[in-house]
Formats: C-alpha cells, sequence, structure tokens
C-alpha cells in the first residue's frame, strides 16, 4: 500500500529561463531561505539572497513565510529575482531619460503592484513620492510627449488603487501634504476633463471615491477640487461603470459631508437635477442596471431620505409662533376661514378652536401642538400634513370634511393617523439608519419626484382613510388598521413600481377584501396546528418521526450533490468579486474546490477542481463570528448581513474553508447539508419550516378517517391528457 506523503511535504514544479523545469519537494518545516538556496544550488545560481520564488499561473505573486502555506500539490513555481533586487531596478528604469524605457517600467510596475510584497519594497524606496512628481509635472518637455505619456497615467492610476486601497495609510505614511495635493490635483484634472480615455477616468474616481470615504482631510481637499456641477457630465454618457463610479463618488461627498452642510449638499444636488439625469439615463436607460449600480442607488435612497432624520427627532415647540401658525393653516386650508374672528370673548373662540381641532382628528383638541411632542415622527408629521393641505387641497379637504360628518367612534381622525402614518413610514424607509454595505434594494418610484417622500405620504393617507371605511373601523380599530396599511404598502413596494402612479395602482388591486384573500391563502398554504391536543401530538417523540429527518438529510444532501454552487471570497467592495467553488463528490466522501476567476454559469467538473477534503477530516462547521474569516476581517464584523450569510469548515490541524453564501436560502442548504453529513443536527429555520411541514402532513394523515380504507403501496398511474381543457375556470 502506498503512503501518502507527509501534510508537510508540498510537490511541485520549478521554473528557470533557458532551463527544463524542475520536479521538487518542498518541505513546508524549512526556513524558506533555505529551500531557495537548495533551488539555486540545483541550477548552479550564486547569490541565492538576491532570488526568490513565485507563482507562475499569471498572478506572478511572491512567495512568503506569511503566504507560503497556500502552496498546493501540483503547483507550478518560478525562480526570480528577489521583490527587493526588482523594486531597485524599476524604481531606476522609472527616472531613465528615455521616454519609451519610462513608460516600459511604468508598464511592469503596474503589473508588480498588485503583489503587496513588491509593492512594500517599492515604498520602502521612497517610490511613492518619485511618482506622485511625475504625476504632477506640467512640464513643457511632457506636454510635448503627451502622446507617449499618456498611457503611462493608466498603470501609475493601476498602482495606486490596487496597491493602496486604504489611501489614509498611503498618503498618511508615505507622502507630504504638497505631494498629495498635487497627485489630487492631477487625478482632479483627469475627472474634469470632457474628453478623458475611460480606464483613467474610471480609475481616477475609484481613488477620489476611497479619498473621501478615509480621511477627513483628504474629503476636504476632494470637496474643494471636485464640484458636482463637474461630475454630472459623467453621469450623462452611456458607460454605466463610469455612471456607477460617478455616483459613488457623489454619495461618498454626501455621506462625509458635516451635518451643517449636509442639506446643502443636497440642495447643490437638486439645483443640478441629478434625480432627474439618474432617472433618465440610468434607472430609464434601455438596459439592465448591474448589482454595483442598484447598491450605489440604493445609497443615495439612503442619503437623501436621511436628510429627514433632523424634522423627525425635532420635538414641536408649543411656544413657537412660526409652528403654531402651520396648525393654524391647516385648520384654514381645510374649513376656509378667510380671517380670524376678532369678535366674541375668548372663550367662544377658544370653543371654536376645539372643535375645529377635534374634526381634524388631533388628540389633544385644546392644544394640538401636544401631539407632535413625541420622536419619531416630531415635526415632520406636521411638515407632511401641511404639505398634503397645500398640494392636494381637495383630497386633504374631502378627507377631513368627510370624517367630521361621520359619528365620533366612526371617523378616521386625519391627525393621529397622520402621526402614526408618518412613523410607520420611517420605519419601512428605515429613515436614520446608516446604508448597508451588501443591500442592493432601491426603490425606482422614488427617484421620479423632487419631493418622494411627502408624496408617499399623501398616496398613503389616502389610503389609510379608504381602508378605514373598507374595514368600517371604529376608534378601537386603529392598530388594526394601521397593521393592514403596513401590509398593503409593504406588498405595493416589494413588485418595485417603476413611478408613484404605478405605486397608487399596485394600492388599489391591493383593497382590504385582498388583503384578506391573501392572508386566507397563506393560512392554507402554511397551516399550523395551534390547538393544545395538535401540540401535544406534533411534541410526542413518536410524531416527531426519524423518518422526518431521514428524509431531510436525504434532501439536503441530494442539494449540496448536485446544487453546488460558486462563493464569493471576502474583499473590498470596489474590487470585481473573486469566487472559488465546491462540490460534494457523488460519493458523498470528498469536497473539491478550487479558484475561479469569475461566477461560473453552470455546473463545474470534478476534474477541474484541484483542491480536495476529505468529509472524514472535518472537525467542525462554525458560523457567523465564529468564522475565521469573519474574526479577521474587522470591517465585516459590525456587518450583519455578511454575518448571517457566513460559515467555515475546520480540519485538521487548524486550517478551514471559508464560505460567504449568496444568500440565506443557499447559506441553510449548505450548513444542513454539512451537519448531516457529519451526522449532526440540522438546526436551520429551512429545516425547522420543513419539519413544520412533515409534522403538518403527518397531523393530517392522522386526522383523517381512515378505517377500512386501503392505502396503496405504489402512487396510481398519471392518467393521459383531455382531448380539450375546456373545463379549465377562467380567472378573466
Amino acid at each position: 500500500v502506498t503512503m501518502p506523503p507527509p501534510p508537510d511535504i508540498v510537490k511541485v514544479a520549478i521554473e528557470w529561463p533557458g532551463a527544463f523545469p524542475k520536479l521538487m519537494e518542498i518541505d513546508q518545516k524549512k526556513a524558506l531561505t533555505v529551500i531557495i538556496k537548495e533551488v539555486c544550488d540545483g541550477w548552479s545560481v550564486l547569490s541565492h539572497e538576491s532570488y526568490a520564488l513565485q507563482h507562475a499561473d499569471g498572478t506572478n505573486f511572491y512567495i512568503t513565510e506569511k503566504n507560503r502555506n497556500e502552496i498546493k500539490n501540483g503547483a507550478i513555481l518560478r525562480l526570480t529575482i528577489s521583490p527587493a533586487l526588482n523594486a531597485q531596478q524599476l524604481h531606476e528604469r522609472i527616472q531613465s531619460s528615455s521616454m519609451d524605457a519610462k513608460l516600459e517600467a511604468l508598464k511592469d510596475l503596474a503589473s508588480y503592484s498588485r503583489d503587496v510584497t513588491f509593492a512594500q519594497e517599492f515604498i520602502n524606496l521612497d517610490g511613492i513620492s518619485l511618482l506622485t512628481q511625475m504625476v504632477e509635472s506640467g512640464t513643457e518637455r511632457y506636454q510635448k510627449l503627451q502622446k507617449i505619456m499618456k498611457p503611462c497615467y493608466v498603470p501609475l492610476l493601476h498602482f495606486t488603487e490596487t496597491a493602496f486601497p486604504d489611501s489614509t495609510l498611503y498618503f498618511s505614511i508615505n507622502c507630504k501634504p504638497t505631494f498629495y495635493m498635487l497627485f489630487l490635483k492631477k487625478i482632479a484634472s483627469f475627472v474634469n476633463k470632457s474628453a478623458m480615455d475611460v480606464s483613467i477616468l474610471q480609475r481616477s474616481l475609484a481613488i477620489l471615491e476611497s479619498m473621501v470615504l478615509n480621511s477627513h482631510d483628504l474629503y476636504q481637499k476632494v470637496a474643494q477640487e471636485i464640484t458636482i456641477g463637474q461630475l454630472i457630465p459623467h453621469l450623462q454618457g452611456t458607460d454605466q461603470e463610469i455612471q456607477t463610479y460617478t455616483i459613488a463618488v457623489i454619495n461618498a461627498l454626501f455621506f462625509k459631508a458635516p451635518d451643517d452642510k449636509r442639506q446643502e449638499m443636497a440642495n447643490i444636488l437638486a439645483q443640478k437635477q441629478l434625480r432627474a439625469i439618474i432617472l433618465s439615463h440610468v434607472i430609464r436607460a434601455n438596459r439592465a442596471i448591474t448589482t454595483e449600480m442598484a447598491h450605489q442607488l440604493y445609497v443615495l435612497q439612503v442619503l437623501t431620505f436621511n436628510l429627514l432624520e433632523d424634522r423627525m427627532m425635532t420635538k414641536m415647540d408649543p411656544q413657537d409662533q412660526a409652528q403654531r401658525d402651520i396648525i393654524f393653516e391647516l385648520r384654514r386650508i381645510a374649513f376656509d376661514v378667510e380671517s380670524e374672528p376678532n369678535s366674541g370673548s375668548i372663550e367662544k373662540r377658544k370653543s371654536m378652536y376645539t372643535r375645529d381641532y377635534k374634526k381634524l382628528g388631533f388628540i389633544n383638541h385644546v392644544n394640538p401642538a401636544l401631539d407632535f411632542t413625541q420622536t419619531p415622527p416630531g415635526m415632520l408629521a406636521l411638515d407632511n400634513m401641511l404639505y398634503f393641505a397645500k398640494h392636494h387641497q381637495d383630497a386633504y379637504i374631502r378627507i377631513v370634511l368627510e370624517n367630521s360628518s361621520r359619528e365620533d367612534k366612526h371617523e378616521c381622525p386625519f391627525g393621529r393617523s397622520s402621526i402614526e402614518l408618518t412613523k410607520m413610514l420611517c420605519e419601512i424607509l428605515k429613515v436614520g439608519d446608516l446604508p448597508s454595505e451588501t443591500c442592493n434594494d432601491f426603490h425606482p418610484m422614488f427617484f421620479t419626484h423632487d419631493k418622494a417622500f411627502e408624496e408617499f405620504f399623501c398616496i398613503c393617507i389616502q389610503l389609510l382613510n379608504k381602508t378605514w371605511k373598507e374595514m368600517r373601523a371604529t376608534s378601537e380599530d386603529f392598530n388594526k388598521v394601521m397593521q393592514v396599511v403596513r401590509e398593503q404598502i409593504m406588498r405595493a413596494l416589494s413588485t418595485k413600481p417603476n413611478s408613484l402612479d404605478q405605486f397608487k395602482g399596485k394600492l388599489q388591486n391591493l383593497s382590504y377584501t385582498e388583503i384578506l384573500k391573501i392572508r386566507q391563502s397563506e393560512r392554507m398554504n402554511q397551516e399550523d396546528f395551534q390547538c393544545p391536543p395538535i401540540v401535544m401530538m406534533k411534541s410526542e417523540a413518536k410524531i416527531k418521526p426519524r423518518l422526518c429527518i431521514e428524509i431531510l438529510k436525504k434532501k439536503k444532501k441530494k442539494r449540496k450533490k448536485e446544487g453546488d454552487r460558486a462563493f464569493r471570497k471576502v474583499g473590498r467592495r470596489r474590487e470585481a468579486y473573486k469566487f472559488w467553488y465546491c462540490r460534494l463528490s457523488p460519493n458523498h466522501k470528498v469536497l473539491h474546490y478550487g479558484d475561479l476567476e469569475e461566477n461560473p454559469q453552470g455546473e463545474v467538473p470534478h476534474d477541474s477542481l484541484q483542491d480536495k477534503l476529505p468529509v472524514a477530516d472535518i472537525k467542525a462547521v462554525v458560523t457567523g463570528k465564529d468564522c475565521p474569516h469573519m474574526k479577521e476581517k474587522g470591517a465585516l464584523k459590525q456587518n450583519k448581513e455578511i454575518l448571517e450569510l457566513a460559515f467555515s469548515i475546520l480540519y485538521d490541524p487548524e486550517e478551514a474553508l471559508n464560505f460567504i453564501a449568496p444568500d440565506k436560502h443557499e447559506y441553510c442548504l449548505w450548513t444542513d447539508g454539512l451537519n448531516a453529513l457529519l451526522g449532526k443536527e440540522m438546526t436551520s429555520e429551512l429545516t425547522k419550516n420543513d419539519l413544520d411541514t412533515l409534522l403538518s402532513m403527518e397531523m393530517k394523515l392522522r386526522l383523517l378517517d381512515l378505517e377500512n380504507i386501503q392505502i396503496p403501496e405504489a402512487p396510481p398511474p398519471i392518467p393521459d391528457e383531455p382531448s380539450n381543457y375546456d373545463f379549465v375556470y377562467d380567472c378573466n
């Protein structure tokens, strides 16, 4: 029997220019310098300290003590000059007097800069200062050679973005203020030019976004150099990548703006017609919206709605005459009071005000200002009421007069309803919450109007009044009505209407009667037996049958074998996603996995996945915060969405396969399938729901009157198709 090689021995092939590749066993216990000396001695190469090993797979990444454990059996490596020597040579070549040599050196620099080992060596030579001086050089000599020099900018920007994703660290450690200001001005000049190479513009926008997000000082400098007016033209083009990067920069400037400047920036965006431009050139352009674009639109939507937070958290001051005048205006519009009566006693006037405020549906009839002391919704509710009264006056007057003519207990109180509805809409739209790193749930209809939130409120307050009448509600039913209205709004929003009119149309089809039908249908589809005898039967050991568990285990294992897929690697948000693929062998004994350049469409064959992990070697399956990749990624610790989709397979000695599932369904399938393979309990929500379904079916079977009825062993045959389908019920 052939014994497997020790776990510390890795079999690789090593290349050297002009020689045949060597097959070699690397002992991971030995120091890397010792291994490099052995390789050099094999080819009689002197000065082994000037050499290093790197991957020959296209990445050309250097192998270091930190990453040497990533070398896999069968890997192809290359003996090459060390990163320090390579950086020294490139540093000299960049300063060549020949423009052609300088250009070639910059291209090589862009290629090598993807490797952090090389990048750090280049930084140590004060290479950033050299590059920054080159960028800011505007001498006549460079202007005359612009056609030759222009291609240098692309690798230079590529170097900056890829080697130094954290602009704060990069600029603060390696650049003097004068250098990075000159660098920033050069980048800004690329963005401000109307005709600029697409790749240069894309890199420039990415660097600007990184600067703004990572440093307050750099935010201020970028805000001085770049105006919204200079960014707008990039949104009016046809390149969606450029549009995405442009909105990302606008979002970054918006997000980092101080609280007292944020409203000012929103006003500038309104003046520049940003919303209308995005609507016509992005949302309504005849092409699919990418995931990253959807995320940036979602962020812009959140930041725009968050401008309402200040009013939402501001209590009304009963002594503030300007605020009290708004309530007077609501009364005047509703009851057409031309002027306040100066005649009559104070008591008489107070009595008249109290009567009108009661008709307007305030809780505090004597002093309605007290209704607006709860935060949220604070003064935002009063703002919405005034907007509705002024811009939809007929609907406002109709609602107020219609309800004031009803019996007290049957009237839908406009004031109270508006306050509670505003609070509900703020909860639905999560006003005040920071945008999620992974969400892309934007609503096109909110980009169709400059006062989207107010118009949203106007539609929903009329819906509330309509639902109140359909439910024939009384004052005791207020909370029930609000629950139905929330469901109507959420169901209509889930269809992603393209305009406010479409949203209104969706609500028309979601009457109270229709909501009852939907609820009834959902109850029928997921019937839950809650009466005590059934609950007791379900809890019996016999009625939670092993059969159910076995059925689920088979289902999960089958799903793991047939439907395994690519998983996203953890990386920076603006980086192109990298993927790796994992699947279970047909005999359920081995997990095959490997890296991929992009998300595969369809199944990846076993033989293309070089790496294997025997199921018998798996020590545990951990989830969420217990995963190694969640502990390492500090920024992700606060990201609830990522944490909820992360899981890892731990195996000997302390290695792990780290997963981030694309959605909750896949997460449940994988964690359940792995636990089923290991003979452990399946605890996901999906399993719980499936188990409940099986138990409910078991209950139904037990409750059926099946006495003297023979249940066949095999299912009955499927009958032939009928000659026609005239008997089918026509829903229309």
